[in-house]
This record gives structure tokens, C-alpha cells and sequence, in this order.
């Protein structure tokens, strides 16, 4: 039974790691195709030409955008009383990244995040706890950057198409609504393991599970270190405002990379604000949708927006460079990470 469920899972991740690729590389042809004028070879020259102290900032930006969510990760769990190692917390960041990455749902890196800080020995419930309150944080600081952006300029909004439109309302909509809710999981989250309970005991009426007073009490464990964590974090205004800042400065360091990459290529200074406006929008607009990486979707969204403040072909050059070192470097050197934590950790165990 077990070894049928691992293989389930292992062809399960196989699968959407395909799907993945195999998405990516339909986006990468469809948005040259539309490109016209652009080719990869004239990206590549591109890239050569551009300002190096610019692209360098660009990369380490990204950089940035894996090492503040290890950050966030970090302070939340030190407030709650657990101390672990930087190269810890990046292993959880980069293990987030890369599964959220590929897999349909933008919360899929959370159980593989959740696997590497219950084998580092930190408690199930204040795991649980702990990537509620992140993931809170995370969505909070993408509606803030969104407001900042609409005070920064409110007819930015208005210069995307009615696609776009809809996608950015949607997405304002969405993640608003998900940050109460995870709110109210961390502050009454007692309701998620009365289901745990009840399904274990139906599997086990069932003849599915066996053990049920072991497991049952393994819930109850959890459920006391998640309703003592969430207690404790919920005491200490100053693990919420760290965990926020953290996030806050984790999406900021993504959301200014096509910024430093247009100024990268001698464009006027003057439209940097605006490009920032237009990336703020175009984050809301996509991060609520349930593909892999927002695939195509981010990537019409940038167009759309970059398009009134650059021109079509600039439009696309700055998409491609934006999007390939924003998310599929990100994501690869992540993998890379990653796999290379998790090899580590098996060999010492």
C-alpha cells in the first residue's frame, strides 16, 4: 500500500515536471511566433549589449527573491521559539520556488517546504503554522505593492486591455479574500484537524487505515504545537511585521527586475516608475491562476502592460529577458538547490 502510494507520487510530480517543460517551451515559441521581428538571436545580442551593471542587478535581484523568502521563513520560526541555519531556511525557499513552480496550484511548493523542516526536526503543527503565516504575508505584500502601484498611478490600470483587466480585478479579488482566510486558519484553525480526525476514523471504519488510536493521537500532537505556535505568533505583533517586511521585499526584489533590465538597454530613467506600476498590476493579475509558473498568462500580461510604455518589439525583448531570469533561471537553479539538500540529507541520515 505505502509503496503504491510513493509511486503514485513520484508519477505524479514526473508528470506535472513534463507538463511543465513541455508548457514552458510552448510559451517561450508562442510568445516568439507573436514577436515577429524578435528571434532568440537578437535576445542573445541583446543581453550582450546591455548595461552589465544593470543586468548584474537584475540577477541578483532574483537572487534576492529566493533568499528573502528563506528570510521570512527564518524569522517566523525564531519568534516561535525554533533556531535554524541560513543554509536551512534556503533550502526551504528554494524547495517552495521550485514545486510551486511546477506544479498546477501557486501553494504546491508548501508540503515539499513542510518536508525539509519536519525532517530538520521541527514539529508538524508549528510547521503548519508557520507556512500558513508566510503564505499570508507573501499574499498581503503582492496587495500592498498593488495598492502602492494604483497610488503611484491610478490610470495605469486603465491602459490594459479588458483581458488583462478582468485577470488583475479577479486576481485583486482573490487574494484579498485568501489572506483572510489564511488569517482565520491561523487564528482558528482547530477545524482543519476535526476533518483529519473524521477521516481518519471513516478510512478506518473502512478497513483502509489500521492503528487509528496512534494516529488519532499523532493529530492531536499536531494540533496542540499548531495551536500553541499560531498562539504565540499571533502574541508578537513583531514576528508579523518581520514576516511581512520579509515578503514585502521578496516580491519588490522580482517586481523590479524588468525595471532594471529596460534601464539595462539606455532607456530613459523617467519610465522606470511606470514600468514598476505596470509589473505591480500584472503580479495580481497572475498569481491567482492555477497553472504551473502562470505560464502564458504572465507572459500576455507583460506584454500588455509593457507595450504602451516601450512598443511592441522592446515589449517582447523585455518580456523574454524579464521572465528568463525571473523564473526560469530562478526555478532551475532552485531545482538545483533543491536536489542538492536533499542528496546531502539522505547521505547524512
Amino acid at each position: 500500500m505505502a509503496e503504491k502510494k510513493k509511486l503514485s507520487e513520484r508519477t505524479k510530480k514526473t508528470f506535472w515536471a513534463i507538463f511543465s517543460l513541455v508548457l514552458a517551451g510552448l510559451t517561450i515559441w508562442a510568445v516568439l511566433k507573436q514577436s515577429q521581428g524578435v528571434s532568440l538571436s537578437d535576445l542573445i545580442h541583446v543581453a550582450a549589449s546591455a548595461n552589465k551593471f544593470y543586468i548584474i542587478a537584475s540577477v541578483t535581484c532574483a537572487a534576492l527573491f529566493v533568499w528573502f523568502e528563506g528570510r521570512a521563513i527564518r524569522s517566523i520560526l525564531k519568534g516561535a521559539g525554533y533556531k535554524c541555519k541560513r543554509r536551512q531556511c534556503l533550502i526551504y525557499s528554494t524547495s517552495d520556488i521550485y514545486f510551486s513552480a511546477i506544479t498546477p496550484s501557486a501553494t504546491g511548493g508548501q508540503p515539499a517546504s513542510a518536508y525539509f523542516m519536519m525532517r530538520d526536526g521541527i514539529p508538524a503543527g508549528v510547521v503548519t503554522a508557520t507556512l500558513i503565516l508566510n503564505l499570508m504575508m507573501y499574499t498581503v505584500s503582492i496587495v500592498a505593492l498593488g495598492i502602492i502601484a494604483v497610488c503611484m498611478s491610478p490610470m495605469s490600470f486603465f491602459e490594459f486591455s479588458l483581458p488583462s483587466k478582468i485577470l488583475i480585478l479577479a486576481g485583486l479579488t482573490v487574494l484579498t479574500v485568501l489572506a483572510f482566510l489564511f488569517l482565520s486558519i491561523l487564528k482558528k484553525g482547530d477545524w482543519i484537524f476535526d476533518v483529519a480526525a473524521k477521516a481518519i476514523g471513516f478510512l478506518g471504519r473502512k478497513g483502509i487505515l489500521h492503528n487509528l488510536d496512534g494516529k488519532l493521537a499523532k493529530v492531536e500532537k499536531i494540533r496542540a504545537d499548531y495551536r500553541s505556535c499560531s498562539e504565540l505568533i499571533a502574541g508578537r505583533s513583531s514576528v508579523l511585521v518581520k514576516s511581512f517586511v520579509w515578503n514585502f521585499l521578496q516580491r519588490t526584489s522580482q517586481i523590479i527586475v524588468p525595471v532594471l533590465l529596460y534601464l539595462s538597454q539606455g532607456k530613459p530613467l523617467g519610465n522606470a516608475p511606470a514600468l514598476f506600476v505596470k509589473q505591480c498590476l500584472v503580479t495580481i493579475g497572475f498569481n491567482f491562476v492555477p497553472i504551473p509558473g502562470a505560464m502564458g498568462v504572465a507572459d500576455y500580461l507583460m506584454l500588455d502592460g509593457f507595450t504602451a510604455i516601450t512598443g511592441r518589439e522592446a515589449a517582447f525583448e523585455l518580456e523574454m529577458l524579464s521572465r528568463a531570469i525571473t523564473f526560469y533561471i530562478c526555478v532551475a537553479v532552485s531545482g538545483i538547490i533543491t536536489l542538492a539538500g536533499y542528496l546531502i540529507k539522505r547521505r547524512k541520515k
